[in-house]
């Protein structure tokens, strides 16, 4: 394993980011998402999406392939002033407990000049929450309920930076 962290830049890192997004839902939410809902997501709307919004990610590539990404920003809404956010995190099922995941969300809090980063996971996401949770997040009582074919509950969890 030879892993680089690095600013996304080309369209195969785009199509790369794609297919990390596009194969990470299938494995990770099985289970925890609607399967209908899932099967809906296809490849070719991750593309749709990875090009439509390349700005502020990062890609974890393995000797060329893209194993992985992060994306971060402002925190989307005026709730929480002065907040970072780190709005995805995804690596293929291969590359779980490699270090991959650690190294990307350091490099997406690393761009944040936030005092706080807040990262909202499906509460039945017990291996992402342990991975938040393991990075310093913690939970602050803020849930929504959204619709992935089925209504699901989403957590939001805050790191501050030291």
């Amino acid at each position: 394993m030879n892993i680089e962290i690095k600013k996304m830049q080309s369209d195969e890192e785009i199509k790369g980011k794609a297919y990390v997004h596009w194969k990470s839902w299938q494995d990770a939410y099985k289970g925890i998402v609607n399967q209908d809902f899932l099967n809906s997501l296809t490849l070719e709307k991750c593309e749709e999406r990875a090009f439509k919004w390349p700005e502020n990610t990062f890609v974890a590539k393995d000797n060329g392939k893209t194993v992985g990404f992060s994306c971060y920003g402002k925190y989307r809404s005026e709730e929480l002033s002065n907040t970072g956010e780190i709005f995805a995190i995804y690596i293929l099922e291969d590359y779980y407990g490699t270090g991959v995941g650690q190294a990307l969300m350091q490099a997406g809090l690393g761009e944040l000049d936030y005092p706080q980063v807040a990262v909202w996971v499906l509460k039945d996401n017990i291996r992402a929450i342990k991975f938040y949770e393991k990075c310093g997040f913690r939970f602050d009582g803020r849930e929504e309920e959204l619709t992935l074919g089925t209504p699901i509950v989403e957590v939001r969890m805050i790191k501050d930076k030291e």
